[in-house]
């Protein structure tokens, strides 16, 4: 085999065991030896395979390397040499070698932080599959180095940096994974061109990464000197075959003030674009956080999510400070398990102010509606789909959403339980209906005076 990827390495190893599996009689001997067995290297016609014990070694190493032996050749079709190592062994060594690190001594991959939790939608697919491909194959895909991710503030792009590291930390442990912000590379700059760290060579400690991820590199603009330093970075380890992984808030095309060199660089390999999540996926980030945070979301009305999902609709940070605040107010204020919408409102009122307009309601919109189009309140609110009674109807809807911010779910409740994406659906027609129709934009106008009246 011609330099295997790491995941390939791993599939290896597991058809190898696979078929042992079926070939050594004893179960006990099987699992106590030889299933937590893994690959450390290959290369040269040689594999490394870890071990957990000097006995499970010696085993190997003697009555068992025929076996091994053969079914290696059958699985690679190469004769390969088997050297046997102890985990424990390892361990030791590397904590020997082990010393604290020159740069960026209190840089850490959050473990928090994975591809189990990432809540996957429309507008961050393409994003996340991408970094899934790059985490179980890092530095191989040359044509996807860089992976570069770019979106608005708030919307997963660090979340999935740290799922990067954290999934190649646990499938290739061997390798060295560095995370840090822009800030943190030219704080270190500046203390290295300073003279604090005249001892050792930047240049020389990034040889040593594997993986380097960088969140925020928009940041570097502006910075010549500490952008010249990246550029020889960014270069030697692409051409050994490493992995950078870069965010920022915006296309490397659009990022003002860094060197058109790097600016080039950043889009030479894949570069990906992270939007906005859509109502639905917003929906399952409230229910996946909720379930993070230890409580059950039968807990919560369903419209409790859609209000959420909706009011704090900006990004995924603004949602899940919303969230917090409203999980904070149930424990130590309202103490309920039973989560409302009139529970949920209270608890981020300071947050969205005054849901209601003085004695305006939802009913009273419904009944000046009603009584603008000579209807009742049946035939407002009901299923007839008459064209004058569906526009009246969705003039309503309109307005309640406008003047009083109610969920869409909460409206489908007032008209005969219709679901939130007919409401949506309706305030977006009267909505392209007031640019076009001057007949719709009267109406509207007639009625919202009425409102304001006593």
């Amino acid at each position: 085999m011609v330099n295997p990827t790491l995941s390939e390495i791993t599939q290896l190893w597991d058809r190898v065991l696979e078929k042992l599996q079926t070939r050594i009689n004893d179960r006990h001997i099987f699992d106590s030896f030889f299933s937590d067995t893994y690959i450390q290297s290959l290369e040269n016609n040689e594999i490394k395979v870890v071990v957990n014990s000097g006995l499970a070694a010696n085993l190997l190493s003697t009555k068992y390397l025929d076996v091994l032996n053969m079914t290696v050749v059958e699985v690679t079709q190469t004769n390969f040499k088997l050297v046997f190592l102890q985990k424990g062994d390892l361990e030791k060594n590397a904590k020997k070698v082990e010393k604290k690190p020159s740069f960026f001594a209190s840089s850490f991959v959050n473990r928090k932080y994975t591809f189990d939790n990432f809540v996957v939608g429309t507008s961050n697919r393409e994003a996340h599959q991408a970094a899934v491909l790059i985490a179980s194959s890092p530095g191989k895909l040359f044509n996807y180095n860089p992976l570069f991710i770019y979106s608005q503030s708030g919307l997963g792009k660090t979340h999935l940096l740290h799922a990067i590291g954290n999934y190649i930390r646990e499938n290739a442990p061997t390798l060295k994974v560095l995370y840090i912000t822009t800030d943190d590379f030219v704080d270190e700059f500046i203390k290295y061109v300073s003279g604090e760290k005249d001892s050792d060579n930047m240049k020389d400690f990034f040889k040593s990464i594997d993986v380097l991820m960088v969140d925020d590199v928009q940041f570097l603009a502006e910075k010549v000197k500490t952008e010249e330093m990246f550029f020889h970075i960014f270069n030697h380890l692409i051409n050994s075959g490493k992995q950078i992984i870069l965010t920022s808030d915006r296309h490397p095309s659009e990022i003002r003030g860094v060197e058109s060199r790097l600016v080039t660089r950043f889009s030479s390999g894949l570069t990906m674009n992270m939007t906005v999540p859509d109502l639905p996926t917003r929906v399952a980030i409230l229910k996946k956080k909720i379930e993070a945070n230890g409580l059950d979301i039968t807990y919560f009305d369903e419209e409790v999510f859609h209000f959420f999902a909706e009011r704090f609709s900006n990004n995924v940070r603004e949602l899940e400070g919303a969230l917090n605040r409203l999980v904070f107010y149930v424990i130590n204020i309202k103490q309920t398990k039973h989560i409302t919408m009139d529970i949920a409102i209270e608890s981020v009122q300071p947050l969205i102010g005054s849901t209601k307009q003085s004695s305006l309601t939802e009913n009273r919109i419904i009944n000046t509606v009603a009584d603008y189009y000579n209807l009742t309140n049946q035939q407002l609110t009901g299923k007839i789909r008459t064209n004058q009674i569906a526009m009246a109807r969705h003039i309503a809807m309109y307005l309640i959403r406008q003047l009083l911010d109610v969920p869409f779910l909460k409206i489908g409740a007032l008209f005969g339980g219709k679901d939130h994406s007919t409401v949506m659906n309706a305030v977006k027609k009267v909505e392209k209906s007031l640019k076009v129709d001057e007949a719709v934009a009267t109406a509207i106008d007639q009625l919202q005076k009425r409102l304001k009246k006593a």
